[in-house]
C-alpha cells in the first residue's frame, strides 16, 4: 500500500511539473518574479530596486530584423518619459554576441539600460517565444501587458504607459 502511494505522489508531481512546463509565459496579473540584469556598461538593475515605477522589458537581439522596426520607437518613448524617472526601460539582448549588440544599440542611438541575459535567465523567467517581446510592469511589479512581436509606434507603447502612471 505504501509503495502505491509513493508512486502516486511521485505521479503526481511529475505531471504538475509537466503541466508547470506547459503553461505560458508569466500571465498578465500575475507578479513577476525578481531578476538581475547587468548591464553593458556593468551596472546591476534589480526587479524590486524598480518597484514604484513602471517597468519596460523588452527583449531583443541584434540579427533580429523586426526588432529593428521597433528600436527607434522604444528610445523616443524612453526619452520622453526619462526625465520623470517614473517609467524605466530596460532591454535584455537575448542569443547574442557582445559586439554585435552593441553595434545595433550605437546604430539607433539606444540610450536606455540594456544588457545580456547571461544564460537565458530572464528569458527562460518569461518562457518568451522569440524576439521581440515586450512586457510592461507596473508599479507594484504585476505584469500588465504583454506585446509579442515590434510595436507599430511610439504612440502604441505611451497608449499603453500613460494609463498605468494614472493608477
Amino acid at each position: 500500500m505504501l509503495v502505491w502511494l509513493g508512486v502516486l505522489a511521485l505521479l503526481a508531481l511529475l505531471a504538475l511539473g509537466v503541466r508547470r512546463a506547459q503553461q505560458g509565459p508569466v500571465q498578465e496579473g500575475d507578479r513577476v518574479p525578481n531578476f538581475t540584469l547587468t548591464t553593458f556598461e556593468g551596472e546591476t538593475v534589480n526587479l524590486t530596486d524598480l518597484q514604484g515605477k513602471v517597468v519596460v522589458l523588452n527583449f531583443w537581439a541584434s540579427w533580429c530584423t523586426p526588432c529593428e522596426q521597433e528600436a527607434a520607437d522604444l528610445e523616443a518613448a524612453w526619452r520622453e518619459y526619462q526625465p520623470g524617472g517614473e517609467v524605466v526601460f530596460l532591454g535584455v539582448d537575448y542569443v547574442d554576441t557582445e559586439p554585435e549588440a552593441m553595434a545595433y544599440l550605437k546604430k539607433f542611438d539606444i540610450t536606455y539600460p540594456n544588457g545580456p541575459d547571461l544564460g537565458t535567465r530572464i528569458s527562460q523567467a518569461f518562457r518568451i517565444r522569440g524576439v521581440p517581446e515586450t512586457y510592461i510592469i507596473d508599479r507594484e511589479n504585476v505584469l500588465r501587458y504583454t506585446k509579442i512581436g515590434p510595436f507599430d509606434s511610439k504612440a502604441e507603447i505611451i497608449a499603453i504607459i500613460e494609463p498605468l502612471l494614472n493608477e
